[in-house]
């Protein structure tokens, strides 16, 4: 499956920004979806998942309350809403998938997207 994201850009902090992951190529409704985030000199983190379904999600504690991960199998697309942004959430974003449980451990997704950069000034 090949994803591609896209949405990112600059925004203020306190502001909302929707970044999306489409993929093709598969069976979109069979995986399970993940973001993950990496900020200049920093290692890539967990953000967000959600399962094949769509009907669990879980969060990294530094996003919940403000992040929401969807998923549409209709449209083949992920998406993250991302609101009262904070300059610490500045980093490219990635969408990964992986075809078993939805996890937080990037070793656990095979495919990847490229990434986008996001950056939230102050």
């Amino acid at each position: 499956v090949q994803l591609e994201e896209s949405g990112g850009g600059l925004v203020q902090a306190g502001g909302s920004l929707r970044v999306s992951c489409a993929a093709s190529g598969g069976h979109f409704g069979s995986f399970s979806m993940a973001w993950f985030r990496q900020a200049p000199g920093k290692d890539r983190e967990f953000v967000a998942a959600i399962t094949w379904s769509g009907d669990n999600q879980f969060y990294a504690d530094s996003v919940k309350g403000r992040f929401i991960i969807s998923k549409d199998n209709s449209k083949n697309t992920l998406y993250l809403q991302m609101n009262n942004l904070k300059p610490e959430d500045t980093a490219v974003y990635s969408c990964a998938a992986s075809l078993r449980r939805s996890t937080w451990v990037q070793d656990d997704y095979p495919y990847w997207g490229q990434g986008t950069q996001v950056t939230v000034s102050s």
